[in-house]
């Protein structure tokens, strides 16, 4: 992890303003979710990006029910479906 060089304080909400230079960098707009991942003492932000909930696959990822799942994993699903109904 690279330090960016820039130092912000936490106001009485518990936010922090990412300086334009970086959001423009790693192309951040506003309203885009942003996940926080802890890694020990490393708090880490990144851009939200949906994983599917049974095998947490990030490429060809839809929506279905307020659930993310990926094309493999659907895949795979509707192979079951004939053996079920027999």
């Amino acid at each position: 992890m690279k330090p960016a060089g820039v130092v912000r304080k936490v106001d009485q909400l518990g936010r922090i303003v990412l300086p334009k230079s970086l959001r423009k960098r790693y192309q951040m707009n506003e309203g885009d979710p942003v996940e926080i991942l802890v890694s020990g003492d490393h708090i880490i932000l990144e851009r939200y990006r949906p994983r599917c909930v049974f095998c947490s696959n990030m490429e060809q990822v839809s929506e279905f029910k307020e659930r993310h799942i990926c094309s493999v994993c659907l895949s795979e699903m509707n192979e079951m479906k004939p053996k079920q109904r027999a």
